[in-house]
């Protein structure tokens, strides 16, 4: 019979899910672009998102208060008495096992008995002075000098436990020849460590020495690098306990542990052994401390873990800080913070690492010209695409505010057809929709022939060619109260919508985004959306109209659309030699000369819409004043839907345009 093969399944541990899907970086992208507009810059935004977290995963942020909420515990909890509360016990145990031997002894002479008693009962109160004087008494009870050899194997596996982990619960009950053992790898050790301190070790020593005492070495290290790295990180712990403890704590165990095994050899060992770790690894802390404040003792081996978690916890805050030159979170100790956090703390750092490698590496963010990171052009794409389907949404929610009835008006057929996508004004292919729809019922287990229902994947519409184009300006205001009345993100996220609608649906159009404060400038949407809000004053709009005209004139041939946006009246104008003149209130020239640039661009045709955001009762007329005398729209949007009226209004033009071209109207 042929034995068959087991196989067991478990959790997998070697390091990422490698079936786990790609991280999804739509959530960062818009949360980093967000306060990017908001004027931090990408690397500022990047570590402020991987700081908060998203919506439904903890950040660097909760990750380092569960640090410093551990360390905390760990202070709150213990005391560092432990050995010192053991060893009086088994003191106290033998002297009482004495006393009632000695007056159970008939046989002993008085003056003996009596010598032995006032002995006892003039113990020093010192536990290690008393511990140290009862060295060489002569024991007359069978447990009581069991109790007292068991101090003396304690203290030992104590101070191993300190230099080596798991060495207290590993040498319980041991005999002479396993101290024997321990004492020749501690001998051995010596003297590899100080060979490797001269540079006069090789490999084979190391293999030598891991072939004869590799068991007191669970981690197993590599090399002597890392058996180095592994032994200081403790020793360094156990020297930062000793400090941690009082004055009177540490005079006590530095005299009992003369009585270690019994063998003050093992103390000359183990000072050794802290001298070669000290010289080999000076950069470890070997002078810190910590106060305990608990009421759960430990030994000398459990305190000296405890110190290493805390060790640990401290470098973990460093690298969750992120706040030293070059930081990155593939810098993260994932195997320390799955100790001491847990598994998903781990994996939550791993996603946010994978996360900041992606928006790096994934062409998300590229470094400009001046050596600063910026969104790339692939970023604004996704963002563009995210901000329209938003602004898609709510003007679905708008009634009456689209020409369904004009749909398809636009251009000639070319005899193809697409998929639907939002924007699209050319009429639907039935017969392809119809089969979509049938062929997508049929994959999904139903019947065509008792009825179907349509989805949007299934429209399809017939392609055209556009007999009109149109050339955009977006001009958006850009003074400091935009900033200060939390217009100002929604304003890029505004222009981010439009020109992705603008280069993804009619690309045939032409879109100059131009900005007004104290001066216009006309800038791409990489520089709008990282611009920062400056505390200057100014409303500058005759300039931005100048700019409009400017780019108007470059493009006859086109429909010209001219979209403001404004929450102030015109306080500055551009005079003859280039300088801006500002005024507040707002000066009659600079009226006079915003009024005439307008009335400029309207004898030449142009479709304009004027935004009017707040409730300001002196731009609110003047708006109004203004697209009387240009036959203009006037839109008053709360902030949250200012990128559907601005979008909304494009697409109306558009549709206008196309209508007037064919010589109907509205």
């Amino acid at each position: 019979m042929v034995p068959h093969n087991r196989a067991r399944y478990g959790r997998y541990a070697g390091g990422p899910d490698p079936l786990a899907p790609p991280v999804d970086l739509a959530e960062a992208l818009e949360a980093v672009a967000e306060d990017v507009m908001a004027g931090y810059t990408p690397r500022h935004a990047l570590q402020e998102y991987l700081r908060r977290g998203g919506r439904d995963r903890e950040g660097l942020d909760d990750l380092a208060r569960r640090v410093q909420q551990r360390r905390r515990d760990l202070l709150g909890r213990h005391r560092l008495d432990g050995t010192l509360n053991e060893v009086r016990k088994l003191l106290d145990t033998a002297v009482l096992e004495e006393r009632k031997q000695l007056a159970r002894d008939a046989m002993m002479d008085n003056m003996d008995r009596a010598f032995r008693e006032m002995q006892l009962q003039n113990l020093p109160a010192s536990t290690a002075a008393a511990v140290n004087e009862l060295a060489s008494y002569d024991w007359q009870s069978g447990a009581a000098r069991e109790a007292y050899e068991r101090i003396k194997d304690l203290l030992g596996r104590e101070v191993l436990d300190q230099r080596f982990a798991g060495m207290k619960q590993a040498l319980e009950g041991a005999t002479d020849q396993d101290r024997e053992a321990v004492s020749a790898m501690l001998q051995d050790l010596n003297e590899l460590l100080g060979k490797h301190r001269r540079g006069e070790d090789t490999n084979a020593d190391f293999q030598e020495f891991m072939a004869r005492h590799g068991q007191f070495f669970p981690e197993n290290p590599r090399s002597v690098e890392e058996l180095v790295d592994a032994l200081a990180k403790r020793a360094a712990a156990a020297q930062r306990l000793l400090q941690s403890m009082s004055a009177e704590q540490r005079d006590e165990l530095m005299r009992l542990s003369a009585q270690a095994f019994g063998s003050p050899e093992l103390m000359a060992q183990l000072d050794q052994l802290d001298d070669t770790l000290r010289a080999l690894r000076p950069g470890e802390d070997w002078s810190g401390s910590e106060r305990f404040e608990g009421q759960e003792g430990l030994g000398l081996g459990d305190g000296t873990g405890v110190l290493q978690d805390i060790g640990e916890l401290d470098a973990l805050a460093e690298q969750l800080s992120q706040s030293y030159s070059g930081s990155r979170l593939d810098d993260l100790d994932l195997e320390a913070l799955a100790r001491q956090l847990g598994q998903d703390a781990a994996v939550t750092a791993r996603t946010l690492a994978e996360i900041e490698r992606a928006m790096h590496d994934g062409g998300y963010l590229r470094r400009g010209a001046d050596g600063d990171l910026r969104l790339s052009p692939q970023a604004m794409r996704r963002l563009g695409k995210s901000l329209l389907r938003d602004t898609a949404r709510q003007l679905s929610g708008r009634q009456g505010r689209r020409e369904t009835r004009t749909a398809g008006a636009a251009g000639d057929q070319t005899g193809s057809s697409r998929q639907w996508e939002f924007g699209d004004a050319e009429p639907w292919d039935v017969t392809r929709t119809m089969t979509n729809a049938i062929r997508r019922t049929v994959a999904e287990g139903g019947d065509p022939g008792r009825g179907f229902r349509l989805g949007v994947d299934d429209i399809e519409v017939t392609e055209t060619e556009a007999r009109t184009q149109a050339a955009v300006v977006l001009l958006v205001d850009v003074s400091f109260s935009m900033a200060a009345e939390g217009r100002w993100v929604p304003m890029k996220r505004t222009a981010l919508a439009l020109h992705h609608l603008v280069s993804t649906k009619f690309r045939g159009d032409r879109l100059q985004l131009v900005t007004f404060g104290r001066y216009a400038q006309s800038m791409d949407i990489g520089q709008l959306t990282a611009l920062p809000a400056l505390r200057e004053q100014g409303t500058n709009l005759h300039h931005g109209l100048l700019l409009a005209g400017r780019f108007f004139r470059k493009h006859p041939s086109m429909q010209h659309v001219l979209l403001v946006v404004t929450d102030g009246e015109p306080t500055a104008h551009l005079l003859p030699d280039g300088e801006s003149w500002f005024c507040w209130p707002p000066d009659r020239e600079t009226i006079r000369a915003t009024v005439t640039e307008l009335d400029r661009l309207g004898r030449s045709g142009v479709q304009a819409t004027f935004f009017r955001l707040g409730n300001d009762p002196g731009l609110e007329r003047f708006v109004q004043r203004m697209a009387r005398r240009i036959d203009a729209r006037v839109v008053a949007p709360d902030v949250g839907g200012l990128g559907a009226a601005v979008v909304g209004e494009y697409l109306r033009a558009h549709v206008r345009s196309s209508y007037d071209d064919a010589g109907w109207a509205l």
